[in-house]
Protein backbone atom coordinates (compact mmCIF):
# COMPACT_ATOMS: atom_id res chain seq x y z
CA UNK A 1 0.00 0.00 0.00
CA UNK A 2 1.52 3.53 -0.70
CA UNK A 3 0.92 6.84 0.58
CA UNK A 4 0.18 7.98 4.07
CA UNK A 5 -1.92 5.71 6.71
CA UNK A 6 -2.46 2.59 7.57
CA UNK A 7 -0.84 -0.50 5.55
CA UNK A 8 -1.99 -3.76 5.08
CA UNK A 9 -3.04 -6.43 7.96
CA UNK A 10 -3.18 -3.39 9.97
CA UNK A 11 0.05 -1.83 9.95
CA UNK A 12 0.70 1.58 10.01
CA UNK A 13 2.98 2.56 7.09
CA UNK A 14 4.59 5.54 8.60
CA UNK A 15 5.51 3.55 11.40
CA UNK A 16 7.37 0.86 8.99
CA UNK A 17 8.42 3.55 6.98
CA UNK A 18 10.09 4.92 10.14
CA UNK A 19 11.31 1.52 11.26
CA UNK A 20 13.46 0.71 7.63
CA UNK A 21 14.97 4.18 7.90
CA UNK A 22 16.38 3.32 11.93
CA UNK A 23 17.20 -0.61 10.67
CA UNK A 24 19.01 0.91 7.54
CA UNK A 25 21.06 3.30 10.00
CA UNK A 26 22.14 0.58 12.81
CA UNK A 27 23.33 -2.04 9.88
CA UNK A 28 25.05 0.88 8.75
CA UNK A 29 26.65 2.29 11.70
CA UNK A 30 28.03 -1.73 12.22
CA UNK A 31 29.04 -1.99 8.23
CA UNK A 32 30.61 1.13 8.18
CA UNK A 33 32.86 1.17 11.48
CA UNK A 34 33.56 -2.35 10.62
CA UNK A 35 35.13 -1.74 7.42
CA UNK A 36 36.97 1.34 8.82
CA UNK A 37 38.51 -0.71 11.33
CA UNK A 38 39.62 -3.19 9.19
CA UNK A 39 40.67 -0.36 6.07
CA UNK A 40 42.26 1.50 8.78
CA UNK A 41 41.12 5.13 7.23
CA UNK A 42 37.71 6.50 7.96
CA UNK A 43 35.45 7.31 5.00
CA UNK A 44 32.42 9.93 4.13
CA UNK A 45 30.00 7.63 5.50
CA UNK A 46 31.40 8.02 9.08
CA UNK A 47 30.30 11.51 9.03
CA UNK A 48 26.34 9.69 8.35
CA UNK A 49 26.88 7.29 11.48
CA UNK A 50 28.11 10.07 13.93
CA UNK A 51 25.23 12.33 12.75
CA UNK A 52 22.49 9.44 13.63
CA UNK A 53 23.96 8.12 16.85
CA UNK A 54 22.33 9.93 19.27
CA UNK A 55 18.73 9.00 17.73
CA UNK A 56 19.37 5.84 15.67
CA UNK A 57 18.37 3.44 18.64
CA UNK A 58 16.03 5.73 20.37
CA UNK A 59 13.72 5.59 17.76
CA UNK A 60 13.98 1.74 17.75
CA UNK A 61 12.61 1.79 20.97
CA UNK A 62 10.23 4.70 20.98
CA UNK A 63 8.86 3.12 17.60
CA UNK A 64 8.93 -0.37 19.32
CA UNK A 65 6.79 0.81 22.21
CA UNK A 66 3.95 2.49 20.31
CA UNK A 67 1.63 -0.65 20.05
CA UNK A 68 2.53 -2.12 23.68
CA UNK A 69 -0.96 -0.34 25.09
CA UNK A 70 -3.06 -2.93 22.34
CA UNK A 71 -1.78 -5.60 24.39
CA UNK A 72 -0.14 -5.12 28.00
CA UNK A 73 -3.79 -5.44 29.86
CA UNK A 74 -4.11 -9.10 28.13
CA UNK A 75 -3.73 -12.63 30.19
CA UNK A 76 0.15 -13.06 30.55
CA UNK A 77 -0.25 -15.80 28.31
CA UNK A 78 -1.08 -13.44 25.83
CA UNK A 79 0.79 -11.44 26.40
CA UNK A 80 3.65 -13.21 26.69
CA UNK A 81 3.46 -15.16 23.71
CA UNK A 82 3.39 -11.78 21.89
CA UNK A 83 5.87 -9.61 23.63
CA UNK A 84 8.05 -11.85 25.36
CA UNK A 85 7.90 -15.41 23.72
CA UNK A 86 8.33 -13.83 20.39
CA UNK A 87 11.69 -12.22 20.75
CA UNK A 88 13.34 -14.97 23.14
CA UNK A 89 12.27 -17.27 20.78
CA UNK A 90 14.64 -15.20 17.89
CA UNK A 91 17.35 -14.36 20.16
CA UNK A 92 17.69 -18.05 21.07
CA UNK A 93 17.87 -19.18 17.89
CA UNK A 94 20.16 -16.77 16.51
CA UNK A 95 22.41 -17.15 19.44
CA UNK A 96 22.96 -20.93 18.97
CA UNK A 97 23.74 -19.67 15.38
CA UNK A 98 26.08 -17.20 16.06
CA UNK A 99 27.53 -18.50 19.47
CA UNK A 100 27.78 -22.27 16.93
CA UNK A 101 30.13 -20.23 14.16
CA UNK A 102 32.39 -17.79 16.55
CA UNK A 103 32.26 -19.11 19.98
CA UNK A 104 35.08 -21.39 19.86
CA UNK A 105 37.11 -19.00 18.69
CA UNK A 106 36.29 -17.01 21.53
CA UNK A 107 37.04 -19.49 23.58
CA UNK A 108 40.19 -19.55 22.42
CA UNK A 109 39.88 -23.56 21.97
CA UNK A 110 39.18 -23.88 25.79
CA UNK A 111 35.90 -26.24 25.82
CA UNK A 112 35.20 -25.05 29.98
CA UNK A 113 35.62 -21.47 28.13
CA UNK A 114 33.22 -22.54 25.45
CA UNK A 115 30.48 -23.64 27.71
CA UNK A 116 30.95 -20.98 30.53
CA UNK A 117 30.60 -18.41 26.96
CA UNK A 118 27.43 -20.09 26.18
CA UNK A 119 26.08 -20.37 29.31
CA UNK A 120 26.55 -16.30 29.81
CA UNK A 121 25.15 -15.93 26.82
CA UNK A 122 21.56 -16.27 28.58
CA UNK A 123 22.12 -13.70 30.74
CA UNK A 124 24.82 -11.26 28.88
CA UNK A 125 23.22 -10.92 24.99
CA UNK A 126 25.89 -11.64 22.01
CA UNK A 127 26.98 -9.22 19.88
CA UNK A 128 23.84 -7.30 18.02
CA UNK A 129 21.36 -9.42 19.41
CA UNK A 130 20.96 -7.32 22.56
CA UNK A 131 18.19 -5.33 21.46
CA UNK A 132 15.96 -8.28 20.62
CA UNK A 133 16.87 -9.33 24.19
CA UNK A 134 16.34 -5.81 25.87
CA UNK A 135 12.51 -5.92 23.98
CA UNK A 136 11.72 -8.89 25.82
CA UNK A 137 12.94 -7.52 29.24
CA UNK A 138 11.30 -3.84 28.37
CA UNK A 139 8.17 -5.85 27.95
CA UNK A 140 7.83 -7.87 31.22
CA UNK A 141 9.47 -4.86 33.25
CA UNK A 142 6.80 -2.65 31.79
CA UNK A 143 3.52 -5.47 32.48
CA UNK A 144 4.94 -6.03 35.75
CA UNK A 145 4.94 -2.20 36.58
CA UNK A 146 1.62 -1.37 34.86
CA UNK A 147 -0.12 -0.15 37.86
CA UNK A 148 2.54 2.41 38.62
CA UNK A 149 1.54 5.87 37.16
CA UNK A 150 2.94 6.67 34.10
CA UNK A 151 4.87 10.11 35.08
CA UNK A 152 6.50 8.06 38.04
CA UNK A 153 7.71 5.57 35.34
CA UNK A 154 8.73 8.26 32.75
CA UNK A 155 10.54 10.24 35.62
CA UNK A 156 12.71 7.14 37.20
CA UNK A 157 13.26 6.08 33.59
CA UNK A 158 14.54 9.44 32.30
CA UNK A 159 16.54 9.15 36.03
CA UNK A 160 18.18 6.18 34.54
CA UNK A 161 18.88 7.37 30.90
CA UNK A 162 20.18 10.34 32.89
CA UNK A 163 22.57 8.70 35.50
CA UNK A 164 25.92 7.61 34.46
CA UNK A 165 25.27 3.77 34.19
CA UNK A 166 28.35 1.57 33.38
CA UNK A 167 28.61 -1.99 34.98
CA UNK A 168 29.84 -3.79 32.12
CA UNK A 169 27.02 -6.03 31.75
CA UNK A 170 24.73 -5.12 28.87
CA UNK A 171 21.06 -6.42 29.96
CA UNK A 172 21.73 -3.41 33.44
CA UNK A 173 23.35 -0.67 30.93
CA UNK A 174 21.22 -0.46 28.09
CA UNK A 175 17.77 -1.27 30.54
CA UNK A 176 19.45 2.45 32.10
CA UNK A 177 19.62 3.98 29.10
CA UNK A 178 17.11 2.95 26.60
CA UNK A 179 13.99 2.20 28.75
CA UNK A 180 12.83 5.64 29.06
CA UNK A 181 11.86 5.67 25.09
CA UNK A 182 10.21 2.89 25.48
CA UNK A 183 7.87 4.07 27.66
CA UNK A 184 7.76 7.22 25.85
CA UNK A 185 6.32 5.67 23.08
CA UNK A 186 3.92 3.37 25.30
CA UNK A 187 2.65 6.33 26.97
CA UNK A 188 2.85 8.43 24.55
CA UNK A 189 1.43 6.58 21.37
CA UNK A 190 -1.81 8.80 21.50
CA UNK A 191 0.07 12.06 20.99
CA UNK A 192 2.81 10.64 18.68
CA UNK A 193 -0.15 9.62 15.70
CA UNK A 194 -1.94 12.75 16.64
CA UNK A 195 1.49 14.47 15.54
CA UNK A 196 2.41 12.18 12.69
CA UNK A 197 -1.30 13.15 10.97
CA UNK A 198 -0.44 16.59 11.05
CA UNK A 199 2.45 16.07 8.88
CA UNK A 200 0.89 15.88 5.74
CA UNK A 201 -1.45 19.27 6.83
CA UNK A 202 1.83 21.11 7.22
CA UNK A 203 4.33 20.09 4.97
CA UNK A 204 6.47 23.24 4.60
CA UNK A 205 6.68 23.67 8.67
CA UNK A 206 7.40 19.97 8.68
CA UNK A 207 10.67 20.61 6.37
CA UNK A 208 11.43 24.02 8.70
CA UNK A 209 11.48 22.20 11.25
CA UNK A 210 13.14 18.93 10.14
CA UNK A 211 16.34 21.54 8.94
CA UNK A 212 16.68 23.49 12.55
CA UNK A 213 16.52 19.75 14.29
CA UNK A 214 19.16 18.59 11.35
CA UNK A 215 21.41 21.81 12.56
CA UNK A 216 21.37 21.58 16.51
CA UNK A 217 21.37 17.44 16.21
CA UNK A 218 24.40 17.99 13.72
CA UNK A 219 26.16 20.49 15.73
CA UNK A 220 25.66 18.49 19.24
CA UNK A 221 26.99 15.42 17.24
CA UNK A 222 30.47 16.32 15.89
CA UNK A 223 31.06 19.08 18.77
CA UNK A 224 33.72 17.31 20.99
CA UNK A 225 32.60 16.94 24.40
CA UNK A 226 34.49 17.96 28.12
CA UNK A 227 35.86 14.03 28.48
CA UNK A 228 36.37 10.78 27.80
CA UNK A 229 32.95 9.87 29.51
CA UNK A 230 31.07 12.45 26.99
CA UNK A 231 32.71 12.68 23.58
CA UNK A 232 30.41 14.75 22.09
CA UNK A 233 27.94 17.22 23.61
CA UNK A 234 25.64 15.39 22.08
CA UNK A 235 26.44 12.41 24.63
CA UNK A 236 26.04 15.10 27.72
CA UNK A 237 23.58 13.98 30.29
CA UNK A 238 19.92 15.35 29.43
CA UNK A 239 21.34 16.56 25.99
CA UNK A 240 21.18 12.92 25.27
CA UNK A 241 17.74 12.29 26.32
CA UNK A 242 16.34 15.69 24.23
CA UNK A 243 18.25 14.84 21.54
CA UNK A 244 16.93 11.15 21.71
CA UNK A 245 13.26 11.83 21.56
CA UNK A 246 13.75 14.83 18.85
CA UNK A 247 15.57 12.52 16.93
CA UNK A 248 12.59 9.69 17.20
CA UNK A 249 10.23 12.70 16.17
CA UNK A 250 12.29 14.04 13.18
CA UNK A 251 12.49 10.15 11.26
CA UNK A 252 8.80 9.83 12.17
CA UNK A 253 8.03 13.21 10.40
CA UNK A 254 10.51 11.70 7.48
CA UNK A 255 8.41 9.17 7.28
CA UNK A 256 5.65 10.61 6.49
CA UNK A 257 6.79 13.21 4.66
CA UNK A 258 7.94 10.57 2.28
CA UNK A 259 4.71 8.97 1.92
CA UNK A 260 3.12 12.11 1.30
CA UNK A 261 5.14 12.09 -1.56
CA UNK A 262 4.63 8.94 -2.60
CA UNK A 263 8.18 7.50 -2.01
CA UNK A 264 9.25 5.14 0.76
CA UNK A 265 8.27 1.52 -0.14
CA UNK A 266 11.45 0.09 -0.30
CA UNK A 267 11.93 1.38 2.93
CA UNK A 268 8.25 0.30 4.37
CA UNK A 269 9.23 -2.89 3.09
CA UNK A 270 12.47 -3.22 5.29
CA UNK A 271 10.42 -1.54 8.21
CA UNK A 272 7.95 -4.57 7.76
CA UNK A 273 10.75 -7.27 7.95
CA UNK A 274 12.91 -5.29 9.83
CA UNK A 275 13.61 -8.35 12.62
CA UNK A 276 14.91 -10.45 9.38
CA UNK A 277 17.40 -8.26 8.60
CA UNK A 278 18.20 -7.07 12.13
CA UNK A 279 18.39 -10.97 12.78
CA UNK A 280 21.08 -12.09 9.76
CA UNK A 281 22.31 -9.07 8.65
CA UNK A 282 26.03 -9.67 10.32
CA UNK A 283 26.97 -12.63 7.91
CA UNK A 284 26.65 -10.84 4.44
CA UNK A 285 28.04 -7.83 5.85
CA UNK A 286 30.95 -9.89 7.50
CA UNK A 287 31.62 -11.80 3.88
CA UNK A 288 31.42 -8.49 1.88
CA UNK A 289 33.54 -6.44 4.20
CA UNK A 290 36.18 -9.40 3.92
CA UNK A 291 35.55 -9.18 0.37
CA UNK A 292 36.38 -5.76 -0.28
CA UNK A 293 39.28 -5.71 2.22
CA UNK A 294 41.56 -8.93 0.46
CA UNK A 295 40.44 -8.35 -2.91
CA UNK A 296 41.67 -4.71 -2.64
CA UNK A 297 38.30 -3.19 -4.35
CA UNK A 298 38.22 -0.93 -0.81
CA UNK A 299 41.64 0.75 -1.94
CA UNK A 300 39.89 1.53 -5.39
CA UNK A 301 36.68 2.60 -4.70
CA UNK A 302 37.43 4.00 -0.85
CA UNK A 303 36.17 3.58 2.35
CA UNK A 304 33.06 5.47 2.20
CA UNK A 305 31.94 3.72 -0.86
CA UNK A 306 33.08 0.47 0.28
CA UNK A 307 30.86 0.99 3.18
CA UNK A 308 27.78 1.85 1.26
CA UNK A 309 28.17 -1.03 -0.73
CA UNK A 310 28.45 -3.81 2.88
CA UNK A 311 25.44 -1.58 3.98
CA UNK A 312 23.23 -1.98 0.81
CA UNK A 313 24.32 -6.13 0.77
CA UNK A 314 23.82 -6.51 4.53
CA UNK A 315 20.36 -4.99 4.34
CA UNK A 316 19.15 -6.91 0.93
CA UNK A 317 20.44 -10.14 1.47
CA UNK A 318 18.11 -11.32 4.61
CA UNK A 319 15.56 -9.91 2.62
CA UNK A 320 16.15 -11.97 -0.12
CA UNK A 321 17.16 -15.38 1.95
CA UNK A 322 14.24 -14.76 4.15
CA UNK A 323 11.78 -14.29 0.91
CA UNK A 324 13.32 -17.44 -0.73
CA UNK A 325 13.24 -19.65 2.96
CA UNK A 326 9.28 -18.37 3.28
CA UNK A 327 6.90 -21.73 2.95
CA UNK A 328 9.99 -24.18 3.56
CA UNK A 329 11.34 -26.06 6.35
CA UNK A 330 14.15 -23.42 6.67
CA UNK A 331 11.13 -20.67 7.21
CA UNK A 332 11.92 -21.08 11.02
CA UNK A 333 14.58 -18.44 10.85
CA UNK A 334 12.89 -15.58 10.46
CA UNK A 335 8.71 -17.03 11.36
CA UNK A 336 8.47 -18.56 14.56
CA UNK A 337 6.52 -21.72 14.47
CA UNK A 338 3.60 -22.74 16.15
CA UNK A 339 4.96 -25.15 18.26
CA UNK A 340 6.99 -21.77 19.70
CA UNK A 341 3.22 -20.31 20.58
CA UNK A 342 1.63 -19.72 23.94
CA UNK A 343 -1.44 -18.60 22.11
CA UNK A 344 -2.70 -19.13 18.75
CA UNK A 345 -2.10 -16.94 16.22
CA UNK A 346 -5.27 -15.09 14.79
CA UNK A 347 -3.62 -13.70 11.31
CA UNK A 348 -1.55 -15.67 9.08
CA UNK A 349 2.25 -15.95 9.56
CA UNK A 350 4.59 -13.07 8.39
CA UNK A 351 8.12 -13.06 8.29
CA UNK A 352 9.50 -12.70 12.02
CA UNK A 353 6.52 -10.77 12.32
Amino acid sequence: MSGHGTAEAGRVAWVDVAKGICIIFVVMMHSTLGLEHAAGQDGFMNAVVTFARPFRMPDFFLLSGLFLSRVIDRDWRTYGDKRVLHFLYFYVLWFLIQFGMKGWGLAGGDPKEFLRLFLLGFIEPLGTLWFIYMLAVFSVVTKLLRGVPAILLIAVAAALEIAPVATGWTAIDEFSERWVFFLLGYFGAPLIFRLAALVPQHRLGALVGLGIWALINGFLAFTPGPSADWPTLASLPVVSLVLGVAGAFAIITVANLLLVAGRGEALRYCGTNSIVIYLAFFLPMAIMRTLLIKTGAVDVIGTGWGAVIVTTTAVVVPLIVARILRGTPLDFLFVRPAAFRLAPRRAPLAPAE
